[in-house]
């Protein structure tokens, strides 16, 4: 479903990257480019049933977005404090990067958490067992332009105008062998568009992830675990980040007599954390994981299995309006350790092999968010 366009006044940006890179190379700097608590939307938000990686389920579907300083979640409260002799950095693999730190992940949760609610984003999802966290959808304000009349009456015009973007974060927290912690922060972006050259109706479709976005969010949790007496430091709002090299396509699909799988040309130490992080942008809902099995418990709603079940409710349910939820099917990701590589397959949730349709369209998605 798709409605008329609110009367606000888009404004278009392009990527972080820019300003990333006019602060200079070789360091990540923090940077004033981030605000979600400016405002609410003030147009509902719908996204096209077609769309894959965004299903119409609750936990996929982009929901109203509210003010961080107008939800519950968001509420003022005490920051929690971090350990003053935590060690943190930023590591990178590749173009990965995550958050290493010497705490353990009951520590690390509590001060990610406090890290989205500083920037104005409310949670939409936690689960501490998990070690999940997963924000709403939001409009970043801090992107919007500082003209001369905007400083003048200040936000009193916030409403006027629209990045014409949403952002949404979740952080995943692993626990080491050690007992300390990795924490990842993966981005996923939606973009308003017209639906014809008209320009009077607008649908929300998915654009890339932002690594620079995450890249400054990694900088910024760092920030949490430092003491207070060198957080305000000029080495301590900068991050050693080396520019990412080209790398070579290290994922392939593959489909032959032993069934669809993806070939991650990587140890399983390296493709666990590229498949955890793929899925996370991806917009899958993770409910469990086993490092030691090598699987991810996942659930996806495939659109073609949604329309099959909604045409099962009849007419008379559609009649009155009563659109049925159609719960997502449950599936496993498995890794598996193969002479120095790594195979990804999909199984069906009593562990067996799952060769249909659906199996494929998940692996083609990982298989995209890993290149």
């Amino acid at each position: 479903m798709v409605g008329k366009r609110a009367r606000r006044v888009p404004f278009r940006v392009g990527s972080l990257a820019a300003a990333l890179l006019a602060a200079g190379c070789g360091s990540l700097a923090i940077t004033d480019k981030i605000d979600y608590g400016s405002v609410a939307p003030q147009r509902p938000l719908e996204v096209p049933p077609d769309l894959a990686p965004l299903p119409r389920d609750e936990r996929f579907q982009v929901p109203a977005v509210a003010s961080a300083q107008k939800s519950p979640a968001a509420a003022p409260r005490a920051d929690p404090v971090a350990p003053p002799v935590a060690v943190a950095r930023i590591e990178r693999d590749g173009s990965q990067r995550w958050l290493a730190v010497d705490v353990p992940p009951e520590q690390a949760f509590e001060q990610v958490k406090a890290l989205f609610l500083s920037v104005g984003l409310a949670i939409e999802r936690e689960d501490p067992q998990l070690g999940i966290i997963e924000t709403v959808w939001a409009e970043n304000r801090a992107r919007l332009p500082q003209d001369f009349i905007r400083r003048t009456i200040g936000r009193l015009l916030d409403s006027v105008y629209s990045t014409n973007e949403l952002d949404k974060y979740r952080a995943r927290i692993e626990r080491t062998p050690e007992g300390t912690s990795e924490v990842y922060i993966s981005h996923r972006g939606m973009v308003e568009v017209y639906t014809s050259d008209a320009r009077e109706r607008t649908i929300w479709q998915p654009r890339p992830s932002e690594p620079e976005l995450e890249a400054e969010m990694l900088a910024r949790l760092r920030l949490r675990f430092l003491p207070a007496a060198t957080a305000g430091q000029p080495s301590a709002t900068l991050v050693a980040v080396a520019a990412a090299p080209a790398e070579p396509p290290i994922a392939r699909l593959v489909k032959d007599a032993e069934g669809a799988r993806v070939i991650i040309d990587e140890p399983f130490d390296r493709a666990w954390r590229r498949v955890g992080l793929a899925l996370d942008r991806g917009g899958f809902t993770v409910e469990d994981r086993d490092r030691a099995l090598g699987i991810f418990f996942v659930r996806y709603i495939d659109p073609e299995y949604e329309m099959r079940e909604r045409s099962k409710q009849g007419l008379l349910s559609r009649l009155f309006g009563r659109d049925a939820k159609v719960e997502p099917q449950q599936f496993r990701v498995a890794l598996i350790a193969r002479d120095g590589a790594t195979e990804v397959r999909v199984l069906d949730r009593e562990g067996k092999p799952e060769a249909g349709a659906t199996g494929s369209k998940i692996l083609s998605q990982v298989a995209e968010q890993l290149r």
